[in-house]
């Protein structure tokens, strides 16, 4: 069990450092979208981009010390949330161009 929980801990991680390090650096397609579509302010998208790059050496220390991993577990929870929020408030589930694979498509 502990196996599985490294690996997907590992996984997790590199997918917010790939996610969050653009955005702490306003480099890409991804921060520029969240300034112009969503109307964030620079300073929130790197926080967002800090956000996550935190969450992801908590999960990674967090295999060695435990209480970490469980914070940023929650934490990285909590911030998944607050995006679907953002999301929805903005309409992305609502228009089938701008919602990807995101949901199934509707009729």
């Amino acid at each position: 069990m502990y196996i599985t929980a490294a690996v997907l801990s590992v996984l997790l991680a590199l997918v917010s450092l790939a996610a969050g390090a653009p955005k702490v650096l306003l480099k890409g397609d991804v921060p520029a979208q969240l300034q112009a579509h969503m109307g964030l302010s620079p300073t929130l998208v790197r926080f967002i981009g800090a956000a996550e790059t935190a969450a992801a050496g908590g999960l990674i220390v967090g295999l060695f010390w435990q209480p970490l991993g469980i914070a940023a577990a929650l934490g990285f929870t909590a911030m998944m949330i607050g995006a679907i929020g953002f999301h929805a408030k903005a309409g992305d589930y609502s228009d089938p161009k701008t919602r990807g694979g995101s949901m199934a498509p509707s009729s």
